[in-house]
Order: C-alpha cells, then structure tokens, then sequence
C-alpha cells in the first residue's frame, strides 16, 4: 500500500526476485517458500484476498510431502509443515543460563536440541566435563517427565554449583554419545557479509549455539 503506485505488482517482483536471489546463495530453494503481498496496515491479503492486488493469482511452494498454495498469509502460515523431532539422536542441550534457586539448588535451562531429556538420568556437562544426575525437569512452572526437542527447560541437578558450569555448555547423556570437547573441528561456514579478506590464521569470534568464543581458522579446505 505504500509503493508508488499502490500495490504495485513491480515491486512486488522486484522485491521477490532479488529475496529469491540471495536466499539461493545462501542455500535454500526459493520454490519452496510462499510470496505474499500484504499491507499489514489495512489487513491486504492478510485473512483474506486483497481487492487492491488483482494482479496477484496466489502463492504456492513445493515440498517432499505434497506441494502447497494459496492466497493470504494466513493459509501460508498454515501450509508450514511442522519440523521433524530428532528424539531419537543423543541428547544435546547448550545451556543459556546457570540459577541458583533457594530451597532447590543448581538449576541450568536451555532448549532440548535433539534427544530426551529426563529425571534420573545422568548427563555431562563439555567442556567442563562435569557429570551429576537430574533431579528434575521444568517447562512453564510445570513438571515434566520428558522433554524433546524444542523443549526450553529448567532442569535441577545434583552437587554442582553454579560455578561449575555455565552458558555455553553442552549437556547430554552421559550414557549415549556424551558431548565432549573438541581442540579442533571440521565446519562448513556461509559467509554473508564480510569487509576484509578471510585467510588461514583469521580469529573470528564464534557463536554457536549459546557458546561465544573466540577462535582460529587454522586451513581454508575449499570455497
């Protein structure tokens, strides 16, 4: 609505075609994400088709499990498949905080990536190396007997102070492919923006996951 003229299907392409260029560069199929022309301010497309954009036949999208189209932000909304859960891969949780609550003790809380976890289970803490059992599981304020992926929980453990682990750990199990601490890693990096050069020896600071640290690009394998 706010385009010269309004609504105008230009624009529209214009703006389509140069997303559809650099999220290819960045590795993702533009046939499978919906384009949607809406005004936000007057509710365009929004709920229901815009009389203000005859131009626009509706979007669509290809996937594995059936293809998808429609007209509104809504429906496209609704055609998001949900993602898969990989509850049956070891548990890994990177932690985004450390408590300590009065009364309970040492509580970490972070998001369930992949795996389960549960009370009674044991799990290690890398790069601390720090192994203790769950006393307990916590989402919202309510118990919980499982958490899965996706899951962002609390979870009180056994005689560890929070001095002893912090954000930026891995939790797993200690049991099944317990996460451990790497001097070197193999990694495949997509670079957005940049102002200087990139070269063996470059020491960016990484952030993984919650981790923040710095580090050293010791080979450039390929580009």
């Amino acid at each position: 609505d706010s385009t010269e003229p309004p609504y105008s299907q230009k624009r529209f392409e214009e703006i389509q075609k140069e997303v559809s260029t650099y999220i290819k560069k960045i590795g993702y199929n533009p046939a499978t994400v919906a384009f949607v022309p809406i005004s936000g301010w007057h509710g365009d497309n929004m709920l229901e088709a815009s009389a203000n954009m005859g131009w626009f036949k509706g979007w669509k999208v290809e996937r594995k499990d059936g293809n998808a189209n429609g007209v509104t932000l809504l429906e496209a909304l609704d055609s998001i498949l949900p993602p898969s859960r990989p509850t049956d891969k070891p548990l890994r949780l990177p932690l985004q905080d450390v408590y300590k609550i009065g009364g309970i003790g040492t509580v970490p809380v972070g998001r369930v990536e992949t795996g389960t976890l549960k009370a009674g289970m044991i799990v290690t803490f890398a790069p601390a190396n720090v192994t203790t059992e769950v006393k307990s599981v916590e989402m919202h304020h309510e118990t919980l007997e499982s958490a899965m992926p996706g899951d962002n929980v609390g979870f009180n453990v056994k005689n560890v102070s929070v001095k002893d682990i912090r954000r930026g750990n891995v939790a797993g199990d200690s049991k099944n492919d317990p996460p451990m601490e790497a001097g070197t890693f193999t990694a495949q990096v997509i670079i957005l923006n940049h102002p200087g050069q990139i070269s063996q020896g470059y020491a960016p600071v990484l952030d993984c996951h919650t981790a923040h640290i710095a580090c050293k690009f010791s080979e450039l394998k390929e580009k």
